[in-house]
């Protein structure tokens, strides 16, 4: 509504108009996106998947409707953008030097983001999404899978440049067994990830590539 009353006096009375209205709107525009990413993961929480609408979303973060479809087309994209943002908030990567502290640490934090945290609810939520949605299912994967993949190997690919790991080994086999239980638990058996269980996951890795 900001921009209407703008727009509705007389051009040359208003100078400045084009440039204070250009800033507003990028900042306003911010705000909003943020206020929608916001309100989707809270409402998922809340709600459950089938509990979230787009009108729910643009009431929640204070929005018409219209905002959100300037950027997504349906509440699942929504929904995947503030998981993707969430995930890259919560899980920096420790680098200790040291192989055995880096996976203990690594496995902890994702134990807690995919079994504890609100972004892990909506990692739950897109995951059962994906299921009977192959479109879907292929860009999770592309925009989020494909990457966290890859920083499960990074503290593997740094233990190997250390010469702590042996040459051969498969970097990428042997971080799909170190975090597939988690994953197997989330989805599963409902299981809890607590530390001990995750620790033991990396002792039994250590014990098995240094003999």
């Amino acid at each position: 509504m900001g921009s209407a009353t703008e727009t509705a006096g007389p051009v040359p009375d208003r100078p400045d108009r084009s440039a204070r209205h250009h800033g507003n709107r990028h900042g306003r525009s911010e705000q909003a996106r943020q206020a929608v990413l916001e309100a989707a993961d809270d409402l998922l929480v809340e709600k459950g998947f089938a509990g979230v609408t787009m009108e729910g979303i643009a009431t929640r973060a204070g929005v018409a409707k219209q905002t959100i479809y300037r950027w997504w087309n349906t509440k699942t994209d929504v929904l995947m953008d503030a998981f993707i943002q969430d995930a890259a908030e919560d899980q920096p990567l420790p680098d200790h030097g040291d192989l055995a502290l880096d996976l203990r640490a690594h496995l902890r934090q994702l134990a807690h983001f995919l079994g504890h945290s609100d972004a892990g609810a909506v990692f739950r939520a897109l995951i059962a999404q994906a299921q009977h949605d192959p479109v879907f299912a292929a860009a999770f994967r592309a925009r989020y899978l494909d990457a966290q993949r890859r920083r499960d190997r990074l503290p593997l690919e740094r233990a190997l440049q250390r010469g702590q790991l042996p040459p051969d080994l498969d970097l990428a086999a042997e971080a799909d067994q170190l975090v597939g239980p988690l994953y197997y638990r989330v989805l599963v058996t409902a299981e809890p990830l607590a530390e001990d269980f995750t620790d033991r996951l990396v002792d039994a890795f250590l014990l098995r590539v240094r003999g």
